[in-house]
């Protein structure tokens, strides 16, 4: 689930709570919309915070030859920015 579907199940619960005039007698449309609204609200803000949390990595690489040896080295380095 992504941002658009928390703005989907947002709007859905709108419009069952506050747009639809119906009485259906086992259900209650306007706690359902409530319902749909806050849960809308929190996949819309877990998905906001986890786009927001990606971190970016930098992977450095040195490529040489050792000295007293005279083998070649390969090393890599990886660096999180938060």
């Amino acid at each position: 689930m992504g941002i658009g579907s928390g703005i989907f199940i947002f709007v859905v619960g709108l419009i069952l709570a506050f747009a639809l005039n119906v009485e259906v007698t086992w259900i209650d449309l306007k706690l359902v919309g409530y319902i749909l609204m806050g849960a809308g609200l929190v996949v819309f803000v877990l998905s906001l915070i986890f786009t927001l949390r990606r971190r970016s990595s930098t992977v450095t690489r040195r490529r040489g030859i050792d000295p007293a040896t005279g083998e070649q080295f390969d090393q890599r380095s990886t660096r999180n920015d938060l």
